[in-house]
């Protein structure tokens, strides 16, 4: 099979990592690519990715036999629906189906037509009716851009002031552009994260192994929320017992759900969780795979990952058969200094066969050639994949690593999968 994955970052690396141990892909392309990827597959450069006639036209050029879409980008856009409507097969869900990511106010709309445990939340396009809200309220709030911000839409605050702050953050000075139009400010949730993913054919459900991921800058979960800053799988948070329930209260509902609105969901679907005294609620879904998440998943998938695509899209998912390695994958990432707010470009980045030969993939998220040289070019430069038979063997691998790798101004955080060791310690 031809096959061609779109995007550039650390997920779509993996996916194409992932993609190339399968007997049924004889040649990846990927749209736009990044230099790591360039090892599995051959990449194409100046196609927009947010152009459905332009990625459709493409893949009829290239003789494709299935896209699948990395970023959440294409997905709202509606990508899958073009390539389906041109007989091409597409991983991840239409365009209506998407919205559960597109739109935070959808998605609440939705968990709450369905009776999925989530944060008690109001909406608002108003300035003014929210800083009223939040004066009423009690603090702290979870306040957060309606539509698509690469994953850095959310606010915590625990004052009144920080709140009125976001508030005009987001829907006055426009950090996240249209983003923000509306926004959803829902009570902060007491607990402690997980994501599961799972594989869905809009009727059979079949979750991944859990993670976590590490969203504030620095360590000690300090700092401004970033893309992620690194992950671990599986998450000693979600027992058996818990994924039972995950299951049961969230992904059955939400894809039955889906279903009865007129927009089976079909693809990968990401649940961001907290863990609370009182069970899983949900902190929000996205609609395809997660970065980093898929980095310490999809090394942990045993069975191939085209054939489940494929059955994700033809609707055979029940027929298939997939299995897990019992072991664990630590993914810490390498960004640039400043990251996520103002940071340089053009760093000149050694040792990552070093880091190989140790046995870890060096996943590229934010890298380009230039001259000869692999230079940074982007917040989230690298991240450093490691498997073991438990999280601190992954972790001291991974870690390890890092060590081997060097760019000016690297920033990455030391405390990765603190919580699942100190919870496995006790």
């Amino acid at each position: 099979m031809n096959i061609m994955v779109l995007g550039s970052g650390g997920r779509e690396h993996t996916l194409v990592w992932k993609i190339s141990q399968s007997p049924k892909a004889e040649k990846i392309y990927a749209v736009p690519g990044n230099p790591g990827m360039k090892k599995y597959a051959e990449c194409v450069a100046g196609v927009d990715i947010e152009d459905n006639d332009a990625i459709v036209k493409l893949a009829q050029e290239k003789n494709i036999d299935l896209v699948v879409v990395g970023p959440e980008v294409p997905l709202v856009n509606g990508v899958v629906d073009a390539l389906t409507a041109a007989g091409i097969k597409a991983f991840g869900p239409s365009k209506d189906a998407a919205m559960l990511e597109g739109s935070k106010v959808y998605s609440k709309v939705i968990m709450r037509r369905y009776g999925i445990p989530t944060a008690k939340s109001e909406t608002f396009n108003n300035i003014g009716r929210a800083h009223v809200y939040v004066r009423q309220m009690r603090q702290p709030f979870a306040i957060k851009a309606d539509g698509l911000a690469a994953g850095k839409g959310v606010i915590l605050t625990k004052t009144v002031d920080e709140a009125i702050d976001a508030i005009d953050t987001i829907m006055q000075d426009k950090a996240f552009g249209d983003a923000g139009k509306s926004i959803v400010i829902e009570e902060f949730m007491e607990g402690e994260e997980a994501s599961v993913l799972c594989f869905t054919d809009g009727e059979t459900i079949v979750p991944m192994v859990s993670s976590q991921d590490h969203k504030r800058v620095n360590d000690g979960d300090e700092g401004l929320n970033t893309g992620g800053m690194g992950a671990y799988a599986p998450a000693p948070v979600m027992t058996p017992e818990m994924m039972e329930r995950v299951k049961k209260e969230i992904l059955v509902p939400v894809i039955e759900g889906m279903k009865k609105e007129g927009h089976p969901y079909k693809g990968c679907l990401y649940a961001g969780l907290m863990i609370t005294a009182k069970g899983p609620k949900v902190v929000e879904f996205n609609a395809r795979f997660g970065d980093p998440e898929t980095q310490v998943v999809l090394p942990l998938l045993k069975s191939d990952i085209v054939d489940i695509m494929l059955a994700c899209i033809d609707g055979t998912l029940s027929e298939q058969k997939i299995e897990w390695s019992d072991g664990a994958a630590a993914c810490v990432i390498m960004a640039s200094g400043g990251y996520p707010e103002h940071y340089e470009k053009g760093k000149e980045i050694t040792g990552i066969e070093d880091a190989e030969a140790l046995g870890a993939l060096v996943v590229h998220a934010g890298t380009k050639e230039d001259g000869g040289k692999l230079v940074t070019n982007g917040g989230r430069v690298l991240g450093v994949v490691a498997e073991a038979d438990d999280i601190k063997g992954a972790i001291d691998k991974a870690y390890a690593g890092v060590k081997k790798i060097h760019f000016d101004g690297v920033h990455y955080r030391h405390d990765i999968a603190h919580r699942a060791l100190e919870r496995l310690a006790k």
